[in-house]
């Protein structure tokens, strides 16, 4: 029978130990294994090209993505890497995002700079995105949704199926979901990567990134690659991250609802211009949304009234929301995309995104949803207060 999602995270690497039979499995830090004699390998012979721990954590991936394997990576950019350089052959086309998160951005604009493949970027949300995949007929599609930061949401399936009529392979950045949200595979993608930085660890303790496919082909080539690079996650990464899977679930519907309590609390707050979040129902992406996410999400932005001075005046003093890059941790945390998360991105490029100096970007955590409320109402009272 199979198992629901919920459980087979709660069950992430319990009971495969077979040393001693512990229900937690233990961490392998050993750098290498033993060969049996010249010319016999075990299972695993050194730890960047195959680890134990690490190999439990890809399987748990895998699983909860619907894939048929996972490779666990260093950090969420060393998992876009090993992606981009396995996938796009030499002189093909890469359409993505023009609103892509700002270290995806500096990556393709890089790697595009140095003659690796043709970059073009364009809005993937709009009704005539699959057409302009038709037409622009690339060898990879990557596709963020919901964005970052303006949370703007994509049709996966749609661009998907315009991708697949030109043979292209189609990536998704599943970050700002997690596979409990959102499971791209099932919507057509070839191959997810998400930062389990994020959501999957949750605990802001680790960096680590993640990809996985829908063809074990493919999940051969970007281990050969992830190996080459050097980019394969730590064993102790790895063991922290399985940990964090665990609670995975029971995390996300906290993060979901604290997010809903504080949109309920700051729209129609007068030092707010414009507010992002999927959930409302005057969102362009919410009917799609709600047909591709289990839920909306737990990140939401803002602009306020008056820029930058505003977002000084609203930062200073909060109580229960960190200033910091990142998400997805148990903790809140508030960023300044343009200065902060998005500051790879040059101010001509930043503009064409939608960013602007008035933009500030929520991680709603787990915390009581009261306090964290008042917190924002509060700085958002000296956001207005501020502007006058």
């Amino acid at each position: 029978m199979e198992r629901s999602r919920v459980t087979a995270a709660v069950r992430s690497g319990i009971d495969s130990d077979t040393g001693v039979s512990s229900v937690v499995p233990p961490i392998y830090l050993s750098t290498n294994y033993r060969f049996g004699g010249l010319r016999q390998p075990g299972e695993f012979d050194y730890s960047r090209s195959g680890n134990p721990t690490r190999s439990l954590l890809a399987g748990a991936l895998a699983e909860l993505d619907g894939a048929a394997g996972a490779v666990v990576t260093a950090s969420g950019m060393g998992a876009c890497t090993a992606t981009l350089l396995a996938l796009v052959p030499a002189g093909g086309t890469v359409l993505a995002p023009h609103d892509a998160y700002g270290g995806t951005w500096r990556l393709l604009d890089a790697l595009a700079r140095r003659g690796h493949f043709a970059l073009e970027l364009a809005d993937l949300t709009t009704p005539d995105a699959p057409g302009h995949v038709a037409e622009v007929s690339p060898d990879l599609l990557w596709i963020e949704t919901p964005s970052n930061p303006l949370l703007a949401i994509s049709d996966v399936r749609a661009l998907a199926g315009a991708a697949h009529a030109g043979e292209a392979v189609v990536v998704v950045d599943n970050t700002f979901c997690s596979p409990v949200v959102q499971r791209p595979l099932e919507l057509g993608a070839d191959v997810v990567v998400q930062s389990s930085t994020k959501y999957l660890n949750g605990h802001s303790d680790v960096i680590g990134g993640v990809v996985t496919a829908s063809e074990q082909a493919i999940v051969d080539q970007l281990g050969w690659w992830a190996n080459c690079l050097g980019v394969t996650g730590g064993a102790f990464d790895a063991y922290l991250t399985l940990r964090g899977v665990r609670t995975l679930s029971v995390r996300m519907r906290q993060h979901l609802a604290n997010a809903e309590a504080l949109v309920d609390a700051v729209a129609g707050h007068p030092a707010v211009a414009r507010l992002f979040y999927p959930g409302l129902p005057d969102h362009p992406g919410h009917a799609l949304a709600a047909r591709q996410m289990d839920g909306f999400g737990a990140i939401v932005s803002l602009e306020l009234v008056g820029g930058e001075p505003a977002v000084a005046a609203f930062l200073t003093g909060l109580a229960d929301f960190s200033l910091a890059e990142s998400l997805g941790g148990v903790e809140s945390l508030v960023c300044h995309p343009s200065t902060m998360t998005h500051a790879a991105m040059p101010p001509d490029v930043q503009a064409a995104a939608g960013l602007t100096p008035g933009l500030i970007r929520f991680s709603v955590g787990i915390e009581d949803p009261a306090d964290l409320v008042a917190d924002v109402r509060a700085g958002l009272d000296r956001a207005l207060a501020a502007g006058r």
